[in-house]
């Protein structure tokens, strides 16, 4: 009984840690950032105590649960510069990145925002946008995109991305698919010739409106 007590606790702290990392995930992931660690004991069922044992910081949480976002975003740039076609690898970039962010609020937040704590997701961000620098060029050259697409435009389509996060999560990753589709037309040089490439349908979004009082 005592030589098996020590893999107990180890296997009850090692589901402890599964649990608190399903759980960042899932109240990070809607929430964004700015969710707090008390909300992910409770979402995980464990005391406060169990969460700070494990990730004594909220920027130690963060990299552990955006660690599979971190790897796809990694490969997304990998593909992306060793594709045989320069415009191909830039669209396809486009599309990879705002899948990712589509799907959590949180790891968005992350890669846009490179507060110093997070060096990792600051230099995510700079070899993502080194790599959509240096396609660019390339894709330029072949005359595929605008010549007078900059870097900027990019973190600016992003910002404009993050406004998806406050639609309903069944309509979200639609409605992000069509934005990344025309926001890529846009940074075409030329239309495509033949038949346009469909859209995917359009997501069914609640409007609110409040007339004025005055």
């Amino acid at each position: 009984m005592t030589n098996h007590l020590p893999q107990t606790l180890r296997s009850d702290a090692r589901d402890n840690r599964a649990r608190i990392l399903d759980a960042a995930r899932a109240v990070f992931g809607e929430e964004g950032l700015s969710a707090p660690m008390r909300e992910v004991a409770r979402h995980a069922g464990v005391g406060p105590a169990t969460l700070y044992r494990h990730f004594p910081t909220k920027q130690a949480l963060f990299a552990e649960t955006f660690a599979e976002q971190r790897r796809a975003c990694h490969a997304a740039v990998r593909d992306a510069l060793t594709d045989s076609n320069p415009w191909h690898g830039f669209r396809s970039l486009i599309e990879r990145i705002c899948e990712l962010h589509a799907h959590s609020r949180g790891f968005a937040d992350a890669f846009m925002t490179a507060f110093p704590e997070a060096m990792d997701f600051a230099a995510d961000q700079e070899r993502t946008l080194h790599a959509v620098g240096e396609l660019a060029r390339r894709a330029q050259n072949t005359g595929q995109l605008r010549p007078g697409f900059v870097v900027d435009d990019l973190v600016l389509m992003l910002k404009a991305h993050r406004g998806l996060q406050d639609t309903p999560r069944a309509a979200r990753v639609t409605a992000s698919r069509r934005f990344a589709a025309y926001m890529i037309e846009a940074f075409r040089a030329a239309p495509e010739t033949g038949a346009p490439t469909p859209l995917p349908p359009a997501p069914r979004l609640q409007l609110t409106y409040s007339p004025s009082t005055s």
